[in-house]
């Protein structure tokens, strides 16, 4: 159960992190973050790094794939978790 907690403790950090650096990039019309790598690194577990970057940073709020698809990501991993558990 810790190696569980530690890795989505770190899938969590790397998705703010990559949002935030895609953000900075943004601004400074540098290399960006993919949007494919954005959504992959959500649907591995961390979908609530890649929402609180969304809000703390406003970045992908337009986007209606992001706004829509990041807290559905998160929906289907708490359902996949609570029926986890659950058995």
């Amino acid at each position: 159960m810790q190696w569980l907690i530690g890795y989505l403790i770190g899938i969590n950090l790397l998705a703010l992190f990559l949002m935030a650096h895609d953000k900075s990039q943004a601004r400074n019309r540098g290399r960006r973050v993919p949007e494919r790598t954005l959504f992959l690194t959500a649907a591995v577990g961390g979908a609530i790094g890649a929402i609180a970057a969304m809000r703390i940073w406003r970045h992908k709020t337009k986007h209606v794939s992001f706004v829509v698809g990041m807290p559905a990501v998160l929906i289907v991993q708490a359902i996949i978790g609570i029926w986890l558990v659950g058995r």
